[in-house]
């Protein structure tokens, strides 16, 4: 016996649960990095409570009692991964149903292997793009008592099972999506600590992420072709080139219209001041500053004036265009006055004042003119100095210039003013709750956030709840705080406040969902208060078949079924019309003894003796010869009693009789009244009799003794390229548009042609030219463009 083989082992509810894992197979030459040994962490021992060494399959590894529950969590070699093998060597008990692999992440099943014994069916549930869980049913009876060896291999969207080194179904299905979070968990012989238990043993658990897995357990299969991962990963390549060529392309489009214009293009920051436009690093005087253009921005310095000492005949005086005084020839000339040396005279004409229109008792004399002008004359209106922020003001004597409120003189004449900063000068009447902001001769206080003005320089917290200016929930209450608000959600929600959701306490069945406090909304095909209650299409008039067929309800719909002796003739119509009768003569499914002749009949058979002979009426079935009227139990369904009636055999479930102390508890699970074959829901809330069914996430689940089995819920084929599943249903519906298909029937000749011209095949995905959010998809010759709203 290997000494490196390690196991680990569990019990949930008495379940004795057999497992084991057989360590690398060198021969074969497996790379141990490609194979998961389940138990590879664990060694029964001491720390095991009740492991106990059994006798296994065979004697290459070893074989453990599991007498106590664990969970594994080495996912790292199967995160991510399109190609796969599940092997196991097992032996199930009669009828038994139970998980034998589950990798999950609360609702979400990546990789789960189930065997139902009562329903005779091998289940494959994993996780498909778009965060759906699809299920893959194999027909095929595990649960026999008889050792098997059972592998499920995956490659991308080709699944094949092989039982005892035979191939035993082929299928192409959805891509896995093995996106597995950090937080997944891993169960060996149940699905959870209290559902899909598996009664049994188990041997040589592997998980083997490479090509045709399968050969670890039939090494002389053939496992020379080429898998289906291989031909996914070459057009996965293939996409991907035309997506760098298409991107490629637009990038040599767009270069070489940049390096077209490249010749004449010579780009820079400028900086615009007044409707001038000044280069970078262009300086130029702005009144009393200095001002230079740097990367976009001007900044400016205000100019000192340096000292003057002007020489004699000459004075300090401001000049027009200039910040700073310059030295000035002292005026010579007087009004009427000759300077010494000189002689007055009469000039005729000549410097002649104007005439003016006010009385002489209201004409001034002004220094440094030789006119008298009228009282209140506008010298601003003569031209002046005052520049930008400055205001002219006229005076008696002249004009003076002003700086506006809010700025400050530059020189002494107040012709060029700067703004005054209030803010970082302290110079504001802003109160408390707001923010002095700096304008233009001003300032400005804003409210801090929570807060509302009362007048120019205040404000007061704000009551966000009254004003209803909050972003509470509905069905949440609002607390006002200082500066802000809280949520907190009514009695019967939970959530954070912003967001609250009813609260039905796992109440809602069936689908439905919780809309207000224990008070459920029914998905289609169910009602009651907590949604139990199935609704019978069938037996309320909602459906009409046709003659040859019947109504079958089913949890949450139904369908029109085929009659015995019919059969679908492909064409799947909804009410029964597709059904055509079947030639039981013709296609030998006749039960009719050799010494009777059958004749069809619409919807059945007849077993008429020939003319002049003496017919025993017997009946030939599985091969054997049953007399007429003789009645028996089948032998691989021990519920069912079949009878032989003139040639035909009749066949009939069990009539369960409660009452007869010797009632088959098998057969009739509602009769059986012991508490230890009642179920748990899956919420944990609701127990559930033998025999009860409910509808659980699109599963149709039982109760048999006090173990649950739950199998995909049956739905109408959809016979058409598009599909959607609507919200809070489980059956897709045949849809026109494509852009709103879930599932597409992808046809490899029917190609779109991007914006680039190129090719792409149906199935195929790509990013809009141009964007970083908007993704096109080609779905059959029709292409769908979407924007991911979490990218924006």
């Amino acid at each position: 016996v290997p000494t490196d083989t390690k196991c680990c082992c569990f019990l949930s509810r008495n379940v004795l649960v057999l497992l084991c894992v057989l360590a690398p197979v060198a021969g074969l030459g497996v790379d141990p990095s490609l194979l998961i040994n389940v138990f590879k962490d664990f060694s029964p021992g001491a720390d095991f409570k009740g492991v106990s060494q059994v006798q296994g399959f065979h004697d290459e590894s070893r074989a453990y009692l599991f007498q106590e529950e664990t969970a594994q969590r080495m996912l790292q070699k199967l995160r991510g991964k399109s190609e796969f093998t599940v092997a196991v060597t097992l032996k199930q008990e009669l009828l038994n149903s139970g998980v034998i692999l589950s990798i999950h992440h609360a609702e979400q099943r990546f990789l789960e292997l189930e065997s139902s014994g009562q329903k005779s069916e091998v289940r494959l549930h994993f996780q498909a793009k778009g965060q759906q869980t699809h299920t893959e049913i194999f027909p095929y009876t595990l649960a026999d008592n008889q050792w098997h060896k059972l592998s499920v291999a995956i490659s991308a969207s080709h699944v094949t099972l092989y039982v005892d080194c035979n191939r035993i179904y082929e299928r192409v299905v959805s891509v896995p999506v093995m996106d597995i979070p950090e937080d997944t968990s891993l169960w060996i012989g149940q699905r959870n600590s209290a559902h899909g238990l598996f009664k049994g043993v188990m041997q040589d658990v592997q998980i083997l992420v490479m090509p045709q897995g399968y050969i670890t357990q039939c090494p002389d299969l053939n496992r020379t072709c080429p898998t289906c991962n291989d031909f996914h990963g070459l057009v996965q390549k293939i996409m991907e080139l035309q997506d760098i060529l298409a991107k490629t392309s637009s990038k040599l489009s767009l270069a070489e219209e940049r390096m077209n214009g490249l010749d004449n293009c010579y780009c820079e920051r400028t900086c615009s001041v007044k409707g001038v436009t000044y280069r970078e690093d262009q300086a130029w005087t702005d009144g009393c500053k200095n001002c230079t253009c740097s990367n976009g921005t001007v900044q400016c310095e205000t100019i000192v004036c340096p000292p003057l000492e002007c020489p004699d005949g000459s004075v300090p005086a401001y000049v027009a265009g200039e910040c700073c005084k310059n030295c000035q020839p002292k005026s010579s000339v007087l009004c009427g006055v000759c300077p010494q040396g000189h002689t007055m005279h009469k000039v005729q004409n000549s410097g002649d004042c104007p005439e003016l229109n006010c009385p002489e008792a209201e004409q001034v004399t002004v220094t440094d003119r030789c006119c008298k002008v009228c009282r209140g004359h506008d010298f601003c209106a003569e031209g002046n100095t005052c520049m930008e922020h400055s205001d002219c003001l006229n005076l008696e004597a002249g004009a003076s210039c002003s700086c506006k409120e809010g700025f400050r003189p530059l020189r002494s004449d107040n012709a060029y003013c700067e703004d005054i900063d209030e803010c970082a000068e302290g110079k504001h009447y802003c109160r408390e709750n707001t923010m002095c902001v700096n304008t233009p001769g001003s300032f400005m206080c804003i409210c801090h956030t929570g807060y509302i003005r009362i007048d120019d320089y205040s404000c007061t917290e704000h009551d966000e709840c009254v004003s209803e200016q909050h972003n509470c929930d509905e069905n949440a209450l609002c607390f006002n705080t200082v500066g802000g608000h809280s949520c907190s959600c009514k009695p019967g929600y939970t959530g954070n406040g912003t967001i609250c959701r009813a609260l039905c306490d796992g109440l809602c069945l069936n689908g439905g969902s919780c809309v207000s406090p224990n008070t459920c909304m029914c998905t289609q095909g169910f009602t009651g208060k907590r949604c139990e209650t199935d609704i019978d299409e069938c037996s309320e008039g909602f459906v009409e078949c046709d003659s040859r067929a019947t109504c079958v309800n089913l949890p949450g719909w139904y369908h029109c079924e085929c009659r015995d002796g019919y059969h679908d003739n492909g064409m799947f119509s909804a009410n029964g019309e597709s059904c055509e009768d079947i030639d039981e003569c013709k296609a030998g499914r006749s039960t009719c003894a050799n010494d009777t002749v059958c004749f069809n009949l619409d919807g059945g058979y007849d077993c008429r003796c020939p003319h002049g002979h003496n017919c025993t009426g017997d009946c030939i079935h599985d091969n054997k010869v049953k007399h007429n009227g003789q009645i028996w139990v089948l032998d691989n369904d021990r519920c069912s009693v079949c009878s032989c009636q003139m040639g035909q055999v009749m066949c009939r479930r069990m009539v369960c009789d409660c009452e007869n102390p010797t009632v088959d508890l098998f057969c009739c699970p509602e009769c059986d009244p012991r508490l230890s074959s009642q179920c748990l829901h899956q919420n944990g809330l609701l127990t559930y009799a033998s025999g009860d069914t409910w509808t659980e996430n699109c599963q149709q689940c039982q109760c048999l003794q006090g173990e649950v089995d739950c199998w995909p819920l049956s739905c109408p084929p959809a016979d058409c390229d598009f599909t959607l599943v609507p919200e809070g249903e489980c059956c897709a519906h045949c849809v026109s548009d494509p852009c709103q298909a879930h599932s597409v029937r992808n046809d490899i000749t029917k190609t779109c042609e991007d914006e680039h011209g190129i090719t792409r095949f149906s199935g195929s995905s790509w990013l809009k030219h141009g964007t970083e959010c908007t993704l096109c998809q080609c779905k059959n010759g029709h292409i769908c463009c979407s924007v991911d709203p979490m990218c924006l």
